[in-house]
């Protein structure tokens, strides 16, 4: 099992920047998919600073959300 978010924060460029609990930081791009689905909701930069942690995953309102597992494998470590 990988690491579970403890924090996150939004960037401009429609990024997360995501604390998990083994103290590694990393950066998750949603670009990708904004285009597909529930996701299209998130174009919309206001609601898309409303993102939270819900039981270790980063989750928004509309019941958008991206698994702890698929956010640490595909994130990029800040260096």
């Amino acid at each position: 099992m990988n690491p579970r978010v403890v924090k996150v924060k939004t960037n401009e460029d429609y990024t997360l920047t995501i604390t998990f609990d083994n103290g590694e930081i990393k950066v998750f791009d949603v670009k990708p998919y904004l285009d597909k689905g529930i996701f299209k909701e998130l174009k919309n930069p206001v609601y898309f600073k409303t993102v939270t942690v819900i039981a270790g995953t980063v989750s928004w309102n509309d019941k958008q959300d991206f698994c702890p597992d698929t956010v640490y494998l595909e994130s990029v470590p800040i260096e």
